[in-house]
């Protein structure tokens, strides 16, 4: 953006669709804002600056291009979603159109080069460019065949689970992930990993360095233009989802129009298969319908080209390739390798443009066969793309919102969704559920269960014949998360793998990212799986995992004993183990235990199991035996009861709850989380034990009752009597506390904010016709009235053994203090 005035008027529009009040929160975190290490502008020039004056300012200080990067930069900060789309679009804009001004001088030079590359040829091209539309009538109408063909061709998406004919709109499905163009500090890096839940979402959504798929080829900063653009990403993060997506827009008009007249797309695993010799032309023909094109004239303007190539690390060999074993012409045939090689060194179609897709762990091999790159990498979906997903997945509001709020309130769940292809494994386990008509709160998968599903679907997409083949590689990954979870390493460098006999392959490429770093004068390359929870998750299958002596031998690592594990985090539940020994236990289910065998051929440990109970009875006991619990020791209880929950192993949990005498939490804010993870205990109690929770906050609480109020309103807009109680007080405690299997003999719930409606979510049918229970404590607790009644009603019930009922502290009526002493 060279025109001045341009960018001037740019910034002023921007700043003048702020609201006054807007402005002013604009211009007080510009004061603060050192963007990239360019100093700030002093508060007092900015005190009593308008609109225009502060345009000028920012132009003044930080340049005129820089000007709209850090405007971009503070309208991200402040949330302003609409304000930053506005100004990166019409920025666009002025690019394309100081572009434009150029057009003409670089196209003589471009008609010159193309004489010189063409020889014979050029004469009767330099011809066709006088035409009005650049392309011979027959050259247009196959265009406009070829464009059709690819909308035909990449329009409809199949799920990994679909049915026979079964199929999705891609466009009705795909979801806009973050891409940034700029390589991040190892610092920058270290935090993304080990960040969770909406710290997550919110580090995601203020990279400064966004990028949009329609600019990725456009000029950077040094004004040079991009021929060859490497969009890097995890597995499953949505590189080729993302690269399919570019084939429909550009074929539907939406995308590239000026740029390229055709783009072809080149899949590497496809590539894996071709065994005889291909030439340049039939790797383009494979994308045209019926396998036939004016192959000469689409050579004719080679810059007018785009080449996609997805998937670049599932080559099954290397490209180090002598130069003079390279070929230039587009007609020869050659073993296929040979012309991809070509094409990426640019000894082939020199003028044309790369797209290429690949896992961070084959940068650098990539990185050999290309000239003057430029890197992208798909970070995945921030918070409000991740909601956006779950309503198009869902195509429902009312079971797209309930779904996703359930999941915002697993903090797990929650983060691992920035990875597309878990979303995909959340929403559709979800809707099943939905269709069965279960409750969310008590038959949603696990964390582990969904971690294991992630795993097993990236192995039986990418290795579906030889996972026989991959348990050796799957231990020596585990073993180096082991290792490095007990060493708090969560960056590892090659002399980590070299230890762990890691050499890299495949399997490893699909769950360790490569991270390329500047130290001193130098790069150095370090590796991380994709977030903290996974490297985590794989620490745990470790200690499940069972190997064979001749596995153990390749994978050079030895056997790890749990209760050495289990002895570092006894001292406090709530430390960097935490998470790892929650695995351990949603491991040790049976159903998973026979997944794990089915999809991914490993044995496992039973004594593990045994070892876990051993512990946990050990642990219920030293903690019920405190006659005073601090705030820590309060919290390793409930994390006790997080992983049970994770087991989702009855008879495993009743054994284990047998150990407690009684529970008690005290001044704790429950999350739903921790509410449901609390229900799965109570009610496997079988023993006539006692639950005390004392000034506790209960799931959502009564402090965001108008939010609930909202949320039903807009869920339920026909009947506003109809209420969802599963976003009420306590619900998902109610559902433990009314299980047949729940022996509880005493009951406290006092000071815990309830309402009215919680004795209504209780049902007087289920849970005063318990035997068991002889005391209910509800003191401190606004009931009124109506949740009065519902307490009379069920002491009136016959099978009714309720000793003594505690509630105070609410205005009764004269009806209900009567319909009281009658029960």
């Amino acid at each position: 953006m060279k025109n001045r005035s341009s960018i001037s008027d740019l910034l002023v529009r921007a700043l003048d669709n702020l609201s006054q009040e807007d402005f002013k929160r604009f211009k007080d975190k510009l004061s603060h804002s050192d963007f990239k290490g360019n100093g700030n502008i002093p508060q007092g020039q900015l005190e009593n600056a308008d609109r225009i004056d502060t345009k000028n300012l920012l132009m003044k200080f930080y340049g005129a291009e820089a000007a709209v990067d850090v405007t971009i930069d503070i309208f991200t900060q402040l949330n302003f979603r609409y304000a930053v789309e506005k100004l990166r679009e019409d920025g666009e804009k002025v690019l394309s159109q100081e572009k434009e001004k150029t057009v003409e001088v670089e196209e003589e030079t471009r008609r010159k080069d193309r004489r010189r590359d063409l020889g014979p040829c050029a004469e009767i091209h330099h011809t066709k460019e006088q035409g009005v539309d650049n392309l011979s009538p027959k050259g247009s109408d196959y265009q406009k065949e070829y464009r059709e063909h690819i909308q035909g061709e990449y329009q409809k998406i199949e799920d990994r689970n679909a049915r026979m004919g079964e199929h999705v709109n891609l466009d009705q499905r795909y979801t806009e992930l973050l891409i940034i163009k700029e390589y991040r500090q190892r610092e920058e890096k270290e935090h993304e990993i080990i960040t969770r839940g909406r710290k997550h979402t919110e580090l995601m959504a203020h990279q400064t360095s966004l990028a949009k798929i329609n600019v990725l080829f456009d000029p950077g900063r040094n004004q040079q233009i991009t021929k060859t653009v490497v969009l890097q990403g995890a597995a499953g993060i949505g590189k080729t989802m993302t690269a399919r997506k570019i084939m429909l827009d550009w074929a539907a008009g939406k995308l590239y129009q000026k740029k390229f007249d055709y783009v072809f797309y080149i899949n590497c695993r496809k590539i894996n298969l071709v065994t005889v010799e291909q030439s340049m032309a039939d790797l383009v023909l494979d994308n045209c319908p019926n396998g036939k094109g004016p192959i000469k004239e689409i050579f004719e303007k080679p810059e007018k080209l785009l080449f996609l190539i997805d998937g670049f690390d599932e080559l099954n060999s290397g490209l180090d390739m002598e130069e003079d074993s390279l070929w230039s012409d587009p007609f020869e045939k050659k073993p296929v390798k040979i012309i991809l090689c070509s094409l990426l060194r640019k000894k082939v179609l020199q003028k044309s443009f790369l797209l290429i897709t690949t896992r961070p762990t084959a940068l650098e091999k990539l990185k050999q066969n290309l000239k003057f790159p430029c890197y992208a990498e798909i970070m995945g979906f921030s918070g409000e793309e991740r909601k956006e997903y779950f309503h198009k997945f869902f195509g429902d509001e009312k079971k797209a919102t309930q779904a996703f709020n359930f999941v915002k309130e697993n903090e797990m769940l929650f983060t691992m969704c920035f990875v597309p292809i878990v979303c995909w494994i959340i929403c559709t386990v979800m809707k099943q559920q939905m269709e069965k008509r279960e409750d969310l709160s008590q038959t949603s998968k696990t964390t582990t269960s969904v971690y294991l599903l992630f795993l097993s679907t990236l192995l039986t997409d990418h290795f579906a014949d030889s996972i026989q083949q991959s348990k050796t590689t799957l231990w020596k990954l585990c073993s180096l998360a082991a290792d490095g979870i007990l060493e708090r390493k969560i960056l590892f460098e090659e002399d980590d793998l070299k230890k762990h006999n890691l050499s890299l392959p495949k399997i490893h490429s699909l769950f360790l990212n490569t991270n390329v770093f500047q130290k001193d004068t130098e790069r150095e390359s370090v590796y991380s799986f994709i977030h903290l929870t996974f490297q985590e998750f794989f620490a745990a299958l470790f200690y499940v995992l069972e190997e064979d002596e001749e596995t153990m031998k390749k994978s050079l690592s030895s056997k790890k004993e749990v209760n050495s594990l289990l002895k570092i985090y006894g001292p406090s539940k709530n430390n960097y183990l935490m998470l790892t020994v929650r695995f351990l236990f949603g491991l040790l289910n049976k159903e998973r235990l026979n997944d794990m065998e089915k999809k991914l051929h490993c044995k496992t440990s039973s004594a593990v199991k045994l070892d876990l109970l051993k512990w946990f009875e050990a642990e219920a006991k030293k903690i019920s035996s405190l006659p005073y619990k601090d705030y820590e020791e309060l919290h390793d209880q409930l994390e006790l009861f997080h992983c049970l929950y994770e087991s989702q192993e009855e008879e495993f949990a009743k054994s284990a709850m047998d150990n407690f005498q009684d529970i008690r939490l005290e001044h704790i804010k429950l999350t739903t989380m921790d509410e449901i993870s609390l229900s799965f205990c109570v009610k496997n109690c079988c023993s006539k034990q006692s639950l005390y929770l004392c000034n506790c906050t209960l799931g959502i609480g009564e402090r965001e009752e108008g939010w609930i109020a909202k949320l039903r309103k807009w869920l339920f807009p026909l009947n506003p009597e109809i209420k969802d109680l599963r976003t009420s007080t306590a619900y998902s405690l109610c559902q433990g506390l009314k299980d047949p299997n729940c022996k509880l003999k005493t009951i406290s719930l006092s000071s815990c904010k309830l309402s009215s409606a919680f004795p209504e979510h209780l049902s007087p049918k289920t849970l005063f016709t318990n035997e068991s229970l002889e005391e209910l404590d509800l003191s401190a607790n606004k009931l009124g009235d109506s949740g009065l009644k519902h307490l009379c009603e069920g002491l009136k019930h016959p099978h009714c053994n309720l000793q003594i009922l505690l509630e105070v502290q609410f205005k009764m009526g004269e009806a209900k203090k009567r319909s009281l002493q009658l029960a």
